[in-house]
């Protein structure tokens, strides 16, 4: 990172966060030859029906998409105060013959809101890229730890048994419910098409001459250009800033599950039982040489809680809009849902890279285990000793006395459960240490999740892959 002179505020999420790419789909460039792109799409389309635009003209504005002459625009837009026309200024300046037929019958919405789509369109594939990335390495260490018995939680209190494996499945489950809903709303995505001041296409029908046939057949012909099947079957001046809610809902439901996981991680690193990826040279603490902190989930964590709230504002710019548009939406809409997205991304940055490096310790995992299953074996026990010819509420009474006293031993003193000792010393359970140890195997009290792993891979998972994940899986390199 360059530390050198720095006099300007500058976005977390390009110096320290969001990937290249993601940040160029929000970059300048990229908005304005779009722009470009847009009005090349809809000179194409007038000429086509009828209109007085030449060939020639639609082939000088293809020459100059993406040779953008900023130092104009900018000149142009501190004397106008409006930034569509300071471009449509700056694109004549380079195409002098077709300069008169730039935005023709359009209204600034027409780049604008038809632009805000097309990006978010290609952020959103660009995070189903990466979200299928981290579902193909959380799917390999599912299956890989499939059978490895560990401790699950009710409370964050020690309940029964899991696996590793099946643990992992909640995690993919979540993503998995996310990758839904972006395959359903990535293809619902529609161009706002040329809706023209207020929704009405008023200046297409005066360009048309009232041929009402050929102002539909504009928007079709712009949305083919621009790879889109359907267009805003109404609009005011903008598309329904419903739109934005929706997209910025989604990835804040992306948030929700990667907060989910990184907490997960962080109380299993305290657990000492998984980590994540610890680089040689990494530093823990500035104070404490020893220390192993789980900074990569900390920062999902944080930076999903900053998406997580995000999706407000997108809420209320939708319910403020007065009638056919008001401007209140624009400053608030160009900060909140780009970085959406850059928040987002830089989220699965962080958890691609964690998922890529899982360490998983299978000692402590069993050692833990076996401090609490005494305890939670103490039924299969009680079943075993009536079998032997026990009283069942006698040996229950019973059970419940060495539990609170063997309780009180690791509590108040320290020291390791000794309640499977108790109970080999009480001869009214009949039990010797070998038919307690036999029923002390972890395996026994994971029930169906090894199973349950394997059907949820088989039937759910492993057929959005094709069954070959390696072809998902993506790198990421994290800048800090």
């Amino acid at each position: 990172m360059d530390f050198g002179s720095r006099n300007s505020y500058e976005s977390p999420f390009s110096t320290r966060y969001a990937s290249k790419e993601m940040q160029y789909i929000f970059s300048l460039n990229k908005k304005f030859k779009t722009w470009r792109r847009l009005w090349v799409a809809l000179a194409k389309a007038e000429h086509a029906l009828g209109l007085p635009v030449t060939e020639k003209q639609i082939q000088e504005l293809e020459s100059k998409i993406d040779h953008i002459n900023y130092d104009v625009a900018k000149e142009r837009e501190k004397q106008v105060r409006h930034d569509v026309m300071a471009h449509v200024y700056a694109y004549g300046k380079q195409c002098p013959n077709a300069a008169g037929i730039i935005h023709l019958g359009a209204t600034s919405c027409y780049v604008g809101d038809n632009t805000d789509i097309i990006i978010m369109r290609e952020g959103l594939q660009l995070i189903k890229k990466k979200l299928l990335g981290i579902m193909a390495l959380l799917a390999q260490f599912a299956d890989k730890y499939k059978d490895m018995p560990c401790l699950a939680y009710t409370h964050l209190q020690p309940a029964q048994l899991t696996t590793v494996g099946k643990r992992a499945t909640l995690w993919l489950n979540d993503l998995y419910m996310d990758l839904e809903q972006l395959n359903v709303l990535i293809p619902s995505l529609k161009l706002l098409g040329s809706k023209g001041t207020t929704g009405t296409q008023a200046s297409f029908l005066e360009l048309f001459e009232g041929d009402y046939k050929k102002v539909k057949e504009l928007e079709l012909k712009i949305a083919r250009e621009m790879e889109f099947d359907q267009v805003a079957p109404v609009s005011g001046q903008t598309y329904s800033r419903k739109v934005d809610y929706f997209v910025c809902s989604v990835l804040a439901a992306i948030a929700q599950s990667a907060m989910k996981f990184s907490n997960d991680m962080r109380l299993l690193q305290n657990f000492k039982e998984m980590e994540e990826p610890f680089e040689k040279n990494q530093i823990g603490s500035s104070a404490m040489p020893y220390k192993r902190n789980p900074m990569r989930s900390e920062r999902i964590t944080a930076l999903a809680r900053y998406v997580m709230i995000d999706v407000l504002n997108p809420a209320f710019t939708a319910g403020t809009q007065w009638f056919e548009r008001t401007l209140d939406d624009s400053a608030n809409k160009r900060i909140a849902v780009s970085e959406a997205f850059l928040g987002i991304d830089s989220i699965l940055n962080i958890m691609l890279n964690i998922c890529d490096g899982l360490v998983v310790y299978p000692k402590v995992i069993n050692k833990r285990v076996m401090d609490e299953l005494p305890f939670m074996a103490t039924e299969n026990i009680m079943m075993a000793a009536v079998k032997k010819g026990g009283n069942r509420q006698q040996l229950h009474e019973k059970l419940r006395e060495h539990s609170i006293a063997a309780a009180a031993v690791v509590k108040q003193q320290g020291k390791k459960n000794d309640l499977i000792d108790r109970l080999c010393q009480d001869s009214s359970f009949g039990l010797s240490r070998d038919d307690i140890d036999l029923i002390l195997k972890p395996e026994n009290f994971i029930g169906l999740s090894p199973k349950q792993v394997e059907e949820f891979l088989d039937e759910v998972i492993n057929p959005i892959f094709g069954n070959d994940l390696d072809k998902f899986k993506i790198k990421s390199e994290l800048l800090v």
